[in-house]
């Protein structure tokens, strides 16, 4: 998984191949969700053999599953160094969209977001991305009930093999935990697999980066892979935002969106989503709405209003239901196409801002916060408290056993 199409092109002409056979194992591990070589049977048995003693087969491993109560399942998934991630699918009637992560935790310290406080280890290797898409297939497609013969058939004459019809994932936002534009090279090779028809095949308006602002690497991205852009915005103006996304330093507002106007420029039909998560009494006014709306009135955008998803020792809030319909409703009065994103998955901590995973901190960022809350917490009293765990309102479902492994 770690070889895009071309790679595999050229790695099989090394090995006296003709480079069709690349189209060949990929359909196999990624529409058939085969990883035994020796089961792919259009491979003669001498490549299978070479395949199977010298491709590298891992996979993440998924070693906890919660299920929420509107259907959002959220996956801990453990990689070979032992750290651990999290991924996200959200079902819906007409679509699937994956949450995918691209780092080990998050090096850019966002004040309101869960993952930031994990502090951060590394950059997600290609396989282990995509692996994430692999793995959230496998397991979705496991619980759904076997289709009637009539209907099998039909599939099956849709697609080879009948395993592409099936996958559940319409759509991924590489907006788990990690910035996606700091770990460049990896990302942009995953999301090629994506795309690429004989792997996941879905279209670049399907597939969509979150960034928080690396001005640089959206000039590059516009070059390399010109997916869907959403930006972690968060507030209208540079003082604010320096608190909030301290990125915003190096990068501030009038260079960020500059560097927007330049991604849509190379791609007219696109717009920029800008995502701004409401925070009670901080970013929240009639007065920074407006202030939002002068500064995407001649941009080609849409805003998503995300309500602030709350998690243990956070001191921001959610902004009220009409304190955000009147924000919503600013923007629309300024012809700014506005929604109010719907929160999925937080009985699980599945919502947005809320991945957190277990991660080897090296920055030793989550053992200083855990320093500063005990040293502001007041002293013990005699009285009794009482705790009671949410765990059970959550719903973990177990997975078949199956093979482990992708072409590396």
């Amino acid at each position: 998984m770690s070889l895009e199409r071309a790679e595999l092109e050229a790695m099989f002409e090394r090995m006296g191949e003709p480079s069709f056979r690349a189209r060949q194992v990929l359909q196999w591990l990624y529409q058939r969700q085969t990883t035994c070589m020796h089961a792919m049977t259009d491979l003669s048995k001498p490549l299978r053999q070479r395949l199977q003693q010298e491709a590298v087969i891992a996979l993440p491993e998924i070693v906890r599953q919660q299920l929420s109560a509107d259907g959002s399942v959220k996956w801990l998934l453990k990689l070979s160094d032992g750290n651990c991630i999290e991924s996200v699918f959200i079902p819906e009637a007409t679509r699937g969209t994956l949450c995918v992560s691209s780092q080990v935790g998050c090096s850019l310290n966002c004040s309101f977001c869960a993952t930031a406080r994990q502090g951060f280890n590394r950059n997600l290797t290609v396989d282990e991305i995509i692996g994430q898409v692999w793995r959230a297939n496998q397991a979705w497609s496991a619980r759904q009930p076997a289709l009637p013969p009539a209907e099998a058939a039909e599939r099956h004459a849709e697609s080879a093999g009948g395993a592409a019809a099936r996958r559940p994932i319409t759509n991924i936002v590489m907006m788990g935990m990690g910035e996606p534009l700091l770990n460049f090279q990896s990302v942009v090779s995953a999301m090629r697999l994506m795309m690429d028809d004989f792997a996941f095949g879905l279209s670049r308006r399907r597939v969509t980066l979150s960034t928080a602002g690396l001005v640089p690497a959206i000039d590059r991205l516009a070059a390399a892979c010109p997916v869907s852009l959403a930006v972690s915005l968060h507030a209208p103006s540079d003082a604010l935002r320096d608190q909030l996304v301290p990125l915003n330093k190096k990068y501030p507002i009038a260079q960020l969106l500059a560097a927007c106007r330049r991604y849509v420029g190379k791609h007219n039909r696109q717009v920029v989503t800008f995502e701004y998560v409401m925070l009670k009494d901080v970013n929240d006014s009639a007065a920074q709405a407006r202030a939002l709306a002068r500064l995407l009135g001649d941009m080609p955008a849409k805003v998503n209003l995300i309500p602030f998803n709350s998690y243990a020792g956070i001191q921001y809030q959610r902004s009220t239901r009409p304190v955000m319909e009147r924000f919503r409703d600013i923007l629309l009065s300024k012809n700014i196409v506005t929604v109010t994103r719907k929160t999925r998955g937080d009985d699980i901590d599945a919502a947005c801002g809320q991945l957190a995973g277990k991660v080897i901190d090296r920055t030793r960022r989550s053992s200083r916060l855990l320093q500063q809350q005990s040293a502001t917490q007041p002293p013990a009293t005699n009285s009794v408290s009482v705790s009671v765990s949410v765990a059970a309102a959550r719903t973990e479902f177990a997975l078949p056993a199956s093979p482990r492994g992708v072409l590396a």
